[in-house]
């Protein structure tokens, strides 16, 4: 993440910066062109967003969606945000462990319950990445830069670099990066002489709202800033100016963490000590880990993409998280290299602490065992130690490259800065720049997200039907039961929470538990016998032999789960693969009897016990 502003040298020194200059005109610029990539980059799901979905990571689509129906709902019914019980019947679901986004929730409330949670999850989505490039470009023109094209440049850049574009496929934790600009300079004000308790209270909130939308970003940006600014205040020409600002600093980040602990200390509590709570993550960080070449290849959804020179080098398409370029790679190294050419003692620490801290997030990027073109190899990198660590644990490796974007985009301006300051006198020398900046950044141009149609929720929810089989508050379950695949179920409570329909549960759900190996998560409940038979029925096409013996545990499933009706669409969303509704028809008739026909659903009555 970013450094302090470079350190100003002596007023007679060619790089000395000026007090940066604003541009009223290059503002509109940078404010008009970070909204049309954005809506660019969005534009498959605005023509419909209440039936299309980001085709790659349409469940992770469906459970934003349902944070926000089910946020809003929480706050006009004074119910628990961060904890429910309307998903993993009887145990529910401890929201503090997962990716709440419960400011988003608040905020956007008026907004969810007006165009509905499909709509709301594409705005938030589309603000997120038009506000990361602004964001950006705020700090580096106000504070950072004499340039204001530099600033235009290097915030474009980090707002839509490679692993910011990947992640808009429905992540509105991480694509919300202009948090990080934020609290940067914020921590940078913190060395203000007599303004640490201000400094300090406005940092907490900060923190407090970050952690509220992308805890795991918030983490990495404190780790990167710990890195950046150890080093920097290790360098001998920095000492007395770090003997000078410690003590504001010290008191400031005081003040910082116990405000933030004291709004946090509840949503911590849940976090380490409530119910459904688990250590580490269900992903494994082998296969999370970032492949060394990877930083070198191209996005999929980038004009290099669209013209066959990606690769699938990542996990999945919503973790390309480096992805910058050999061109980009080749770049960053010589705009370092200008810019120490042209540094005196002070700027270089700064490009000292930049350069260790990029190499730092990269190789621990790269996991606990070293992975080149898709081969995992047996030689162990630093991760493998770190990744042990409480919290550490809980972090995917990969998405430590997303720390690298930002800082490749802070020397890309910085040396876009130094070169307009100090024009080169030689024409070959200027052209030679401008073609190196095209070449590297033009294949990285971002392309829109593909999406496809979704199938619609059914007439029995968006009509209000359903609550004449459901007791208030009561169990209903979808076919499949909802999980990451099969979405569903959390779409329709979405719809009906948004609606003011009232409340009905499901037992199970896309979240992260409890359950997985040596305790730490996995995604979803662990399976029953029912849910497993009725999934692959769904997955495979394949009716299963069901005895008396399957249908007598149905039954205690059932019971187990409370479900007061079974309901099957003709229609299913499945986020993986296409499911198989006939075979579930059958499959769910044989355990639990012949269905009746209720408007375009097929459903099930479950007789109390």
């Amino acid at each position: 993440m970013p450094p302090p502003p470079l350190a100003k040298p002596s007023p007679e020194s060619s790089s000395a910066p000026p007090a940066p200059r604003r541009n009223r005109r290059l503002d509109l610029i940078a404010v008009v062109t970070a909204l049309a990539l954005a809506v660019w980059v969005t534009s498959g799901l605005w023509g419909a967003p209440n039936q299309r979905a980001i085709t790659v990571n349409s469940s992770d689509q469906a459970l934003f969606e349902w944070l926000l129906a089910f946020g809003a709902h929480a706050l006009t019914h004074g119910e628990n945000p961060l904890l429910t019980y309307l998903m993993n019947v009887p145990d529910g679901v401890n929201l503090a462990v997962n990716t709440s986004i419960t400011v988003y929730a608040v905020v956007f409330a008026p907004l969810t319950y007006l165009i509905g949670p499909p709509a709301t999850f594409l705005v938030i989505l589309t603000l997120n990445l038009a506000a990361t490039a602004l964001a950006w470009y705020w700090l580096l023109s106000r504070h950072l830069l004499r340039s204001p094209l530099a600033a235009l440049i290097g915030g474009l850049f980090i707002g839509f670099a490679p692993g910011m574009v990947s992640h808009a496929n429905a992540h509105l934790n991480w694509s919300a990066g202009w948090l990080v600009p934020i609290l940067v300079w914020w921590v940078l004000r913190l060395r203000q002489p007599g303004r640490w308790l201000r400094n300090g209270l406005v940092l907490g909130v900060l923190i407090a709202v970050a952690f509220s939308i992308a805890a795991e970003g918030l983490f990495f940006t404190a780790l990167a800033l710990g890195v950046f600014c150890g080093v920097w205040a290790l360098t001998p020409s920095r000492r007395a100016e770090v003997r000078a600002a410690l003590p504001d600093f010290l008191r400031g980040l005081g003040i910082a963490g116990a405000t933030a602990f004291v709004l946090l200390s509840y949503p911590l509590w849940l976090h380490f000590f409530g119910p459904q709570r688990f250590h580490g993550t269900g992903f494994d960080p082998i296969i999370h880990a970032e492949d060394i070449a990877a930083y070198g290849a191209f996005p999929q959804r980038s004009l290099a993409g669209a013209l066959g020179w990606d690769t699938s080098l990542a996990p999945n398409p919503t973790e390309e998280n480096s992805f910058l370029g050999i061109p980009l790679l080749l770049l960053t190294i010589g705009c370092f290299v200008l810019l120490w050419r042209h540094a005196d003692a002070g700027r270089r620490a700064t490009l000292r602490a930049l350069g260790v801290t990029a190499l730092t997030f990269t190789v621990l990027s790269w996991g606990p065992r070293m992975k080149i073109f898709g081969e995992h190899t047996d030689v162990p990198l630093p991760y493998a130690l770190l990744g042990k660590l409480p919290v550490v644990n809980a972090a995917l490796p990969s998405r430590l490259a997303l720390v690298v974007a930002p800082l490749v985009g802070l020397l890309l301006a910085y040396a876009v800065d130094q070169l307009v300051a100090n024009r080169p006198q030689r024409r070959p020398v200027r052209l030679g720049w401008a073609a190196a900046f095209a070449l590297a950044l033009i294949p990285l141009l971002p392309t829109p997200l593909l999406t496809v149609e979704r199938e619609p929720i059914p007439r029995f929810i968006t009509s209000g039907t359903w609550r004449e089989y459901v007791s208030p508050g009561g169990v209903l379950t979808p076919l499949p039961l909802t999980l990451d695949v099969t979405p569903d179920g959390q779409r329709w409570q979405a719809y009906a929470l948004s609606h003011r329909q009232g409340e009905f549960a499901i037992p199970s759900g896309f979240f992260l538990g409890p359950g997985g190996p040596d305790g730490r998560g996995r995604i979803g409940p662990v399976p029953r016998y029912t849910d497993a038979v009725l999934l692959r029925a769904a997955e495979t096409g394949i009716v299963p032999t069901i005895t008396n013996a399957d249908r007598a545990e149905a039954r205690a499933d059932l019971r187990y789960w409370r479900v007061e009706v079974v309901v099957l669409a003709d229609q299913v969303h499945g986020a993986k693969f296409p499911v198989h509704t006939e075979a579930l028809r059958q499959t769910a008739t044989e355990l639990f009897g012949p269905p009746e026909r209720v408007e375009d659903v097929w459903l099930w009555r479950v007789p109390p016990a």
